[in-house]
């Protein structure tokens, strides 16, 4: 579906065009950094190659993350969990003791044991409460494997209401200590049977000190948080490093807290507009500068709304693509595809504005997403590798070798990268070359998106193209079977015009399916057409300007069916030009004869153009003419091959049939040289050596 080719035409006012590439400007500023940018890029180990840098301002000198990674383990090594005790539990015990107390002397009263038990119940239920309370007060801990692992002077804080303390784990009570201090408490007491309490106690004492994971947690953070940052502090007016000193590690971790400071001192309301204005003035110059190009360079493309939104878009697209990647900590800017840009465009258009394009996306990537000098440097090779190299997107093998091509370039760059700075190879980042390889998998996405994005904005991809010139595409087999001649003479006049075309480095694959199609009218009435006639003419019953009639018809009729079976625009422009404005020769000549002057009516003669407009066209119309002079020839020898292509040419300039086509006379004289070798091997003519003698 030719989407915007119908929605916003061919042709739209230059105003339009400016508000679609301010329009860009305006998304792309959603994505504008909010602080300033330090101006200065370093790496550790390399040289410093600008001026003395000295502290413009007092900053803490941050610590580095191995430092910081040690603090935390460090703290971590000694920190200490959170445990609550219960006081609840006290008051519970003591109840259930008193109710365990009167049934086991139930028991015993029952038995006639513990007779002094029954005589001093009071002694042994407030002995019983005491040991409850003081050892609930101390805390009975709830073991587990944690606990069990840890040595005895491992340190837990214990909760207590609103207070805290810390306890080493061998000064608190565990179930098998209580067991141990009833076994040497209550001999030791003065109860007469201390052997009554033993069982009740040992059952009702069960820990009420237990694991407290949320305030841990929470407490954890917060220290962990609080951890110093810093260590001391740089001074204004110090020297951070000398020019053509090394970033050291110190010198490094100087460079970097003045890079923080820097930028996060100028994120006031006053530097957020200029920041701000800045982007704004920066991308709008980047974008003008590319419209300018388009305006100038490429009118042909500018004069077309749709072709501005397609070029434009591409911006917008993979600036958000690249700054969501970027958001990420698991994705790699290295993966985003920024070579299926340049591939799209080439395919439609040609390869100096599919190189403007790309390094204009690249520019305004590398504006607003910061991803360091060497991904630009890596994505502009990528850029040439695409543009200097045949991207035959026609061909699976051959699409599939340019891929691997961009993917061995984008390793060369980053292996040469890696040299530079000097890492070893157990320091180089190799999982890049993992991202670069996926990187140029992705790029593959360029093949079917060239006939998706073709549809969409209504223009013609080679993939497309190439399955148009398949001799079964439902057009082609009704105009076999309808006008079989036709076919033959189409066929002939696609082989002329695409040799043509490549002498001169047209787009050959465009005019062999243009010659294709360029004559589908005639299967409206084939008969009336020479190459579909045998013995009867037709024509001898009409008058010459009906028979013109019918002849000229074949061009509506020919737009009509490309329109019915879907033909892109730029294969039916072949089928209005290849007869230009000229006249149908024969019935005007005849009309002429009969009439005299005929000029007054040389309209109902004329084919209604327009004139052939590109090198395609005029090629078509060219090659059209020449078949068919080189079918009327009796004996087609060398000589009158060459005189037929010279005549014919000659006849199409005189008649100001070429003044609109991007044809140069030095292409033209290349054509001719190729339809006069192309014709030769048509007809099997060899040159002619004299007789022996």
């Amino acid at each position: 579906m030719k989407f915007l080719s119908y929605t916003v035409g061919r042709n739209s006012s230059h105003l339009t065009k400016y508000l679609a590439a301010a329009l860009v400007v305006a998304s792309v500023s959603l994505l504008f950094p909010t602080s300033a940018k330090f101006n200065y890029h370093f790496r550790l180990g390399e040289t410093w190659l600008y001026d003395d840098l000295y502290a413009n301002f007092d900053y803490a000198l941050a610590k580095s993350d191995e430092e910081i990674q040690n603090d935390q383990s460090e703290f971590l090594k000694d920190f200490a969990p959170y445990y609550e005790l219960n006081q609840e539990t006290v008051k519970e015990k003591k109840k259930a003791f008193l109710i365990a107390f009167d049934e086991q002397l139930k028991i015993a009263r029952r038995d006639n044991l513990f007779q002094d038990v029954f005589q001093h119940p009071k002694i042994y239920i407030d002995y019983g409460n005491r040991t409850i309370e003081k050892l609930y007060a101390r805390g009975i801990l709830k073991q587990d494997s944690f606990i069990d692992a840890q040595p005895k002077n491992f340190v837990i804080n214990i909760i207590r209401g609103n207070s805290e303390e810390k306890q080493t784990i061998q000064n608190i009570l565990t179930a098998d200590k209580v067991k141990e201090f009833l076994n040497d408490s209550l001999p030791n007491s003065n109860l007469i049977e201390p052997g009554f309490l033993y069982p009740l106690l040992e059952r009702l004492l069960t820990p009420n000190l237990t694991f407290n994971e949320e305030w841990t947690k929470k407490i954890k953070q917060e220290k962990l948080e609080s951890l110093p940052a810093s260590r001391g502090m740089v001074k204004k007016g110090e020297l951070i490093v000398p020019k053509g000193g090394v970033v050291i590690p110190a010198v490094y971790q100087k460079l970097n807290s003045y890079k923080e400071q820097y930028e996060t001192d100028n994120t006031s309301s006053r530097t957020y507009y200029a920041i701000l204005m800045g982007y704004y003035l920066l991308t709008s110059l980047i974008i003008g500068l590319y419209c300018f190009y388009l305006k100038y360079h490429t009118p042909d493309a500018f004069a077309r709304l749709r072709w501005v939104v397609f070029l434009l878009s591409w911006i917008v697209v993979y600036t958000y693509i690249t700054y969501e990647v970027k958001k990420t900590e698991v994705l790699s800017l290295l993966l985003v595809p920024f070579c299926i840009a340049p591939i799209v465009i080439k395919n439609f258009y040609d390869r100096e504005l599919a190189l403007i394009a790309h390094l204009t996306i690249v520019l305004i990537v590398g504006l607003i997403v910061s991803p360091g000098w060497e991904f630009i440097f890596l994505q502009i090779i990528a850029g040439w590798v695409v543009i200097f190299t045949r991207w035959e997107t026609r061909y699976w093998s051959r699409f599939f070798q340019s891929i691997f091509l961009l993917v061995l370039f984008y390793w060369l760059g980053f292996i040469g990268f890696a040299l530079i700075e000097g890492n070893n190879w157990q320091t180089t980042q190799w999982s890049s070359l993992v991202w670069l390889t996926l990187n140029g998998f992705l790029t593959m996405l360029a093949y079917p998106l060239i006939p998706l994005t073709g549809n969409f904005f209504g223009y013609t991809s080679s993939i497309a193209l190439a399955e148009l010139s398949d001799l079964n595409h439902p057009l082609l087999k009704e105009l076999s079977l309808q006008a079989p001649g036709t076919l033959h003479h189409s066929l002939q006049v696609s082989n002329l015009a695409e040799a043509a075309a490549l002498s001169i480095k047209a787009n050959a694959l465009l005019v062999k399916v243009g010659a294709l199609y360029h004559d589908v009218g005639k299967i409206i009435n084939p008969i009336y057409f020479i190459e579909n006639q045998s013995d009867n003419d037709p024509h001898a019953n009409l008058q010459p300007e009906e028979s013109a009639q019918i002849i000229i018809n074949h061009l509506r009729e020919g737009v009509k069916l490309a329109e019915k079976y879907g033909l892109p625009d730029v294969v039916a422009n072949f089928i209005k030009t290849h007869h230009g404005d000229t006249v149908v020769k024969v019935f005007f000549m005849a009309y002429k004869n009969v009439h005299g002057d005929a000029e007054k009516n040389k309209k109902l003669f004329q084919y209604p153009g327009p004139k052939p407009r590109t090198r395609e066209e005029a090629i078509l119309m060219l090659a059209d003419s020449i078949e068919a002079g080189s079918k009327a020839l009796q004996r087609p020898t060398l000589d009158a091959l060459a005189d037929t292509v010279e005549k014919i040419t000659a006849d199409k300039i005189s008649q100001g049939q070429l003044s609109d086509s991007e044809l140069t006379f030095q292409e033209l004289e290349t054509c001719k040289d190729s339809f006069k070798q192309t014709l030769k091997s048509i007809y099997h003519i060899r040159l002619e050596y004299p007789s022996e003698r």
